[in-house]
């Protein structure tokens, strides 16, 4: 556990990411593999290749490091979109397809939040493009 201890605020955060994170994790693995199967394809390799990219953050997430929370949006995105498009696509699964997204915006607004707050608590933080760009024109002008 990291030296500085996490706000109430903070905590709620991480709730919510980890709880969506993990919810989203298991509903489309039974969304793809018992709830609404593919009629043509092994409906449990069709759920492994749906679950693989999730898994790759979910370490990080449950280890609760604001990095991880903040990249782990790519992924969601995926998600987001393909619930977006069933929801106007596929009056079968409208159901399905409006518990992923708000499984997916839930953990995408969870995700934010923490990485944002934890990472204030943590002193960590990215450099201003002003700074970045002075290291580096001083760099390059030292051999000059």
């Amino acid at each position: 556990m990291d030296p500085v201890e996490m706000s109430a605020e903070t905590k709620r955060y991480r709730f919510l990411a980890l709880f969506c994170n993990l919810a989203l994790l298991v509903f489309v693995a039974l969304w793809h593999s018992t709830l609404s199967p593919h009629p043509l394809i092994n409906p449990y390799g069709i759920m492994v290749a749906w679950i693989i990219p999730m898994l790759f953050p979910l370490k990080g997430i449950i280890q609760g490091k604001p990095y991880t929370h903040a990249w782990a949006n790519f992924i969601l995105m995926f998600y987001f979109l393909h619930g977006l498009t069933i929801l106007w696509l596929d009056e079968g699964e409208r159901y399905f397809a409006l518990i992923e997204v708000i499984l997916t915006s839930g953990a995408f607004i969870g995700n934010i939040y923490y990485a944002r707050l934890r990472g204030k608590e943590l002193g960590l933080k990215l450099k201003l493009l002003s700074e970045v760009e002075k290291i580096e024109k001083a760099k390059f002008t030292e051999g000059e």
